[in-house]
């Protein structure tokens, strides 16, 4: 499945634009698994390091990592850079159930 296939998807998408050199990125590990046990299937969660794909990065305008985004039928609905507690990234998922 394609990135774009994903993101069109009926559920809510978050997606963690990542870097393997990023410390906060690092810590966002937990607070994904966090938001993944809160969810479980009525969302996905997909990480996307920037420097494997940096076109994608580019076309969403990703300059700071981590940033984060909820998509929903392929639209961005939310936006966030930095580390995100994920008692507000279920929030927001939940407001696109």
């Amino acid at each position: 499945m394609t990135f774009g296939e994903m993101i069109n998807s009926e559920k809510p998408v978050l997606v963690d634009f990542f870097a393997e050199w990023c410390g906060p990125c690092k810590m966002m590990a937990p607070v994904l698994r966090q938001v993944k046990d809160a969810v479980q299937d009525s969302a996905s969660i997909i990480k996307v390091d920037i420097d494997k794909n940096q076109q994608t990065a580019a076309v969403y305008n990703v300059s700071a990592v981590p940033t984060l985004l909820i998509f929903k039928k392929g639209q961005v609905v939310w936006r966030q850079s930095g580390v995100v507690p994920a008692t507000e990234l279920v929030k927001k998922l939940k407001e696109n159930f």
